[in-house]
């Protein structure tokens, strides 16, 4: 191995390792034993960086590269160049390398987490098939929450409460970060005909509804379209803008003091016993019931 490559050392670094009672101890906690954080850093233009495990490591690995460029590869496949604005992460386990790239080294913010729901995060947002680019939302988000969790560590590493607040963190980070990164250009498509569709129901939630309408706002087929809400939120087109209508119909009955047939007529229901049926169907009581029920 070229005697520069070096896995830490670098000017500037941070570097917080948990010391083992402590870690010990987080692996039995019942707060903190499925997620928390074991080890996490900075690099800041890490010249000569490398790391390999040949074994893989015991703790999942995030990587977000803040600038420059460096590469991973994992179980042997061909190496994966991290950009800037990318994410690499790395399951416990599998056998990997990494390192900076040596005409522009990456600077970068990583942690290792242990725990069941780390791995389990991972498999549910796909993001050990990146690396990811991220937005530039969540771009400041990861360089925050780091730094929240890095200062919390740093600062109190005795203290459970401070690493309980950590793991949480954490946590959601990660699962803040999946919402987006792992999304193919596909799924922000879909996901653009969704929020498309649901912003002309809510603007027509004192109307009825006809599935061509929606069909012809969105560009989309009526097929795509049922579809599109099964897929996404379980159930088809039309239940769904009827659980708006039911929704905005529990605001009324709790913001105003109109008669249950001036609020059937507000969410495009003219007939008010049919209202009512479907009121009770979907939230579970009737609504003069809901309207009696204590809020807040």
């Amino acid at each position: 191995m070229d005697s520069l490559r070096k896995p830490d050392g670098f000017e500037f670094q941070r570097l917080f390792v948990q010391p083992d009672y402590m870690a010990k101890e987080l692996s039995e906690s019942e707060l903190t034993r499925d997620l928390f954080v074991s080890d996490i850093g900075c690099f800041p233009r890490a010249l000569h960086h490398y790391r390999e495990r040949s074994e893989g490591c015991d703790s999942h690995i995030f990587i977000y590269c803040a600038e420059g460029e460096g590469w991973v590869e994992l179980n042997g496949a061909k190496a994966k160049t991290v950009a800037a604005q990318q994410l690499a992460v790395i399951p416990a386990g599998l056998p990997h390398r990494y390192g900076a790239s040596a005409a522009d080294p990456w600077t970068i913010y990583w942690f290792h987490v242990k725990g069941a729901h780390a791995a389990k995060l991972i498999a549910l947002y796909g993001l050990d098939a990146g690396p990811f680019r991220l937005s530039m939302r969540s771009h400041a988000q990861w360089l925050d929450e780091f730094e929240h969790i890095y200062r919390l560590l740093d600062d109190k590493p005795y203290s459970l409460p401070a690493q309980v607040h950590a793991a949480e963190t954490a946590r959601r980070l990660i699962s803040g970060i999946g919402l987006n990164a792992g999304k193919t250009a596909q799924d922000k498509k879909r996901e653009s005909y969704l929020e498309q569709a649901i912003r002309y129901m809510t603007d027509h939630l004192a109307d009825s509804f006809r599935l061509s309408d929606l069909a012809r706002h969105t560009g989309l087929s009526k097929q795509h379209l049922i579809y599109l809400f099964n897929r996404e939120t379980g159930c088809p087109p039309v239940e769904y803008f009827l659980r708006m209508k039911m929704q905005r119909a529990g605001q009324l009955l709790d913001l105003t003091d109109w008669s249950v047939k001036e609020i059937a007529g507000a969410v495009g229901l003219s007939d008010p016993y049919y209202f009512s049926r479907l009121f009770k169907k979907m939230m579970g009581c009737s609504p003069t019931a809901y309207r009696g029920i204590p809020k807040g």
